[in-house]
């Protein structure tokens, strides 16, 4: 008899061919069961880490470029950078970090606030100290930190306090185009100037949506030169340090477009550090400011008595006496006491011959004039900063007379320079623009208010004045400069003071053909020195010259000395 064991392995053995099958189909089974839940695990690592591998790609590009920060899960709000007409950066985006704490999470608030006040000692620590001890979810400690206070504050460890990062604006130039720059306020947005104008334009709508990205938005190109709005700051810094005056303002502008090429307002600001931004000394007086310009009107006076034909050239006023009217006596400065001719009139600055002219035009024409070439209405610009002239609220004889040599009437700097372009460019008015602009959209635009003719003559006025007038310092040997003083009394208590002066001189050239508007004012300048003057061709016309002279190459104009420079006259009437 085999034994037990040996009998059961033959049993095995001689077991029926159906049985085997069914006992290899469940091993088949269980083992491909098996397979799939490797798969299955093996898919789900795969995916899971794909995911954290995509995730982290994006965060790295989206760090790199600046858009976001991934610590803090928020996207930032960009700007648009900022570039002068030859792609010089005026105003860009970085990064910074900001500091915020979680009170709840604040452990020892003596203990934080002590460590804090160290590395920012000008935090206010009582209002900081309220916050640390608040039971507040989240609060804001310090906006747009320094590099090192980051590293400082973080290496002190403190729990509850974090950092964020935010975009802040940066501006390369400082202070150098700060009123035509504006700035924005803590929240990266346009409160002032052309920041303010490119929100208005569509920005703050992209930046609710999410558009507002740094790969989303293109460059903003000025019309500004950074070259040539240097060199004019750097002239006015200058005149206002001799000529001890409280404040200064220039703008250049070009003739044929209104682009304008450089305006500074002194003082002005440093939109980096604006702490002083508010200050009523720091107001815009180029656009946002209203002055009486003085004798810079007699321009204008003299442009309409020319336009109306009814006066000539060659024409002559008596200016032997002064005006006497409604209890007012209108005297000259620098009087001839004699008969002028219309030059004569111009370049010696007789307010007795430009009142007589605007007499001779007549009131209600007079004020539609002004009206008419831009100087009694809001001038209209991408600037916010822009303030409406002042008028009387009813023009009489006397009202005429003195607005004619340029008291009664308030206009802003910009707006005098504007009109001054259409004087001198063929009759044109085209208001100002702060965006680059081509002579066919200023053509499209311009508005003829003057005979081409009255400008020939306007511009031989002009170059005549700076040869033998009140503007002889002016000259720029090459660039045939032109143009006219004006020295204005200031109304101090409802009077005019002899002692406190508003100068100005408004220039144009080259002369014969004006590319360039310059107009320059200092606000109660002193003599240079003891025992001479200190009317407008004393010192704001040797402004403008220096102002031509070292802008001039930087514009492309090249001087000339091999051909008549003398004031001509072609072509009038």
């Amino acid at each position: 008899m085999m034994p037990g064991w040996i009998s059961r392995i033959g049993q095995r053995k001689r077991a029926a061919p159906s049985d085997r099958i069914v006992v290899e189909g469940v091993r088949k089974f269980s083992g491909a069961r098996a397979r799939n839940r490797i798969v299955m695990t093996m898919a789900v690592f795969i995916g899971l880490y794909g995911a954290i591998g995509i995730r982290l790609a994006w965060l790295a590009e989206v760090d790199a470029s600046g858009d976001s920060n991934p610590v803090a899960g928020q996207r930032l709000t960009s700007r648009p950078d900022i570039v002068d007409r030859n792609g010089i950066v005026l105003a860009t985006d970085i990064t910074t970090a900001s500091l915020y704490a979680e009170p709840r999470r604040i452990v020892d608030a003596d203990e934080a606030i002590e460590q804090l006040i160290a590395v920012l000692p000008d935090i206010d620590y009582e209002q900081t100290y309220r916050k640390l001890k608040s039971d507040a979810g989240f609060v804001w400690l310090k906006r747009e930190l320094t590099p090192s206070q980051q590293a400082q504050i973080h290496g002190l460890g403190i729990p509850g306090l974090g950092f964020r990062a935010e975009k802040s604006r940066f501006y390369p130039g400082g202070p150098t185009a700060s009123h035509i720059l504006g700035l924005v306020n803590i929240d990266n947005q346009g409160i002032a100037g052309m920041e303010k104008y490119i929100d208005d334009q569509g920005l703050a709508d992209l930046q609710e949506v999410g558009l507002a990205t740094a790969r989303d938005l293109e460059p903003v190109p000025l019309s500004i030169d950074l070259r040539v709005q240097h060199v004019v700051r750097d002239e006015l810094v200058q005149a206002m340090s001799r000529y001890q005056a409280v404040a200064a303002g220039a703008a250049v502008l070009d003739a044929n477009t209104g682009e304008v090429i450089a305006m500074v307002s002194l003082p002005d600001f440093d939109p980096n550090n604006p702490v002083d931004v508010n200050n009523k000394d720091r107001l815009n007086r180029m656009s946002a400011g209203v002055f009486e310009m003085g004798s810079t009107f007699k321009v204008f006076t003299t442009a309409m008595a020319l336009d109306s034909g009814l006066v000539g050239l060659d024409d002559r006023f008596d200016a032997s006496k002064p005006i006497r009217i409604a209890g007012f006596t209108i005297n000259d400065f620098h009087g001839k006491n004699r008969s002028l001719s219309v030059p004569e009139i111009f370049i010696y600055s007789s307010n007795i011959g430009t009142a007589k002219m605007a007499d001779m035009i007549g009131t209600e024409n007079h004020r539609a004039f002004l009206d008419r070439i831009g100087l009694l209405t809001r001038m209209r610009t991408q600037l916010p900063e822009v303030a409406t002239p002042t008028e009387p609220k009813e023009w009489k004889k006397l009202n005429s007379i003195t607005i004619s040599f340029g008291h009664g009437v308030a206009v802003t700097p910009l707006q005098t320079a504007m009109a001054a372009a259409a004087v001198l460019n063929g009759g044109r008015l085209i208001q100002p623009s702060f965006l680059p602009r081509t002579r066919d959209e200023a053509d499209a635009g311009a508005v003829q208010v003057l005979d081409p003719r009255t400008s020939v003559a306007m511009r031989y006025l002009f170059r005549l004045n700076v040869e033998k007038g009140s503007g002889r310092r002016a000259d720029v040997p090459g660039y045939f400069v032109g143009g006219k003083t004006g020295t204005a009394e200031k109304v101090i208590n409802g009077r005019y003071s002899s002692a406190k002066r508003f100068n100005a001189f408004l220039a144009g050239f080259p002369a014969d053909a004006p590319k360039y508007i310059v107009l320059i004012f200092l606000d109660e300048p002193q003599p240079e020195k003891p025992g001479i003057g200190a009317t407008a061709g004393l010192n704001t016309a040797p402004t403008v010259a220096n102002i031509v002279r070292r802008s001039a190459p930087l514009l492309g104009i090249r001087p000339e000395f091999g051909h008549e420079s003398g004031a001509l006259l072609a072509a009038y009437r």
